[in-house]
Order: structure tokens, then sequence, then C-alpha cells
């Protein structure tokens, strides 16, 4: 299957399941920009409101597994705070093919939503704490989300767990 083919997949089925669960939100189509801050710029939204999505692997002390690290795109990642919570000794950002393993998505359009069952889903609290709502690229890099933060706590269930550098 297609890349591209993949990615739609992913986008329908995140959005079937916004409205399903009859979540607030909309959909903003633009132009495929890679970078957060010009991504948040197009969408009409802070840089902290984006949700940034990492697929990191945990590893160690008999601890073999992959993370969907979710924060806000003003923040840097501390994958040694990611590795200790889950008992590993150290974590790192998955590779480009496991990244579409597990997410279907091409680096920089993965939701903050995960489908697949061995791919853990946490999220840093700041994220959720400084805007109404969270704004995020939909499987497609040329869609964005942008929803209500109470929705997205409510519907995806992230475990919540403090890792963005201080």
């Amino acid at each position: 299957m297609s890349d591209e083919i993949k990615s739609t997949d992913t986008h329908q089925q995140l959005i079937d399941l916004l409205t399903e669960r009859q979540a607030r939100f909309r959909v903003v189509e633009h132009e495929a920009v890679g970078k957060c801050e010009a991504v948040s710029e197009i969408r009409g939204t802070a840089l902290g409101q984006g949700a940034k999505a990492l697929v990191c692997k945990v590893k160690g002390n008999g601890v073999k597994k992959h993370v969907l690290a979710i924060l806000a795109a003003d923040q840097q990642a501390d994958l040694s705070q990611l590795a200790s919570h889950f008992g590993g000794l150290k974590a790192s950002l998955a590779s480009p093919a496991e990244v579409d393993a597990l997410t279907a998505c091409v680096f920089g359009a993965i939701p903050p939503f995960s489908f697949h069952p061995d791919l853990t889903l946490v999220a840093d609290p700041l994220l959720f704490e400084r805007f109404d709502e969270i704004a995020f690229n939909a499987g497609l890099l040329e869609k964005s989300v942008i929803m209500d933060t109470q929705d997205y706590l409510r519907i995806a269930r992230p475990e919540l767990v403090a890792f963005r550098r201080q």
C-alpha cells in the first residue's frame, strides 16, 4: 500500500473517531509544511497549542516498548525522563520504518492518537494546561485538526507524564 493511501486511511480513521465521539473539532486544509512554527502560523494558532508527536522506543532493564509521546510544540522532550517513567534505561526516536509501521503516517503528520496496540500513548500535561484547544496534523501533512482540549483528553485518554526539558 502506498504511503499516501495509508496516511489517508489514518486521517479518515481519526475523523471518524472524533465524529463518533462527538468531539468539538474542525479540519484545516493548508500547504504541507514540516516546521511546527510555520504550520501554527498557517493554522492561526499559538505554537504552544500544537501537539507534537514523537514515536520513541524505550529500552533497557528488560523493557522494550514503543511510545507515542505528545508534547506542546514549543517544548523540547527529555527522553531520559520518558525512559525512567517506563523503567527503561534509555529512550530514542524510532526509525522511519518503525514510525511507518506503528502510525501509517509520514514523520510530521502523526496525530496524537494511537491506533496501534503496540504503541503506548503518553502526553506531557503542559499541553493541556494553557489553551482550550490543541492543534495537530491529522495523518496528512496538508490537513490539521484543531480540537477542544477536554474532548482530546476524553477520547485519546493519554497517560499524563511530564517529560519536557525543564
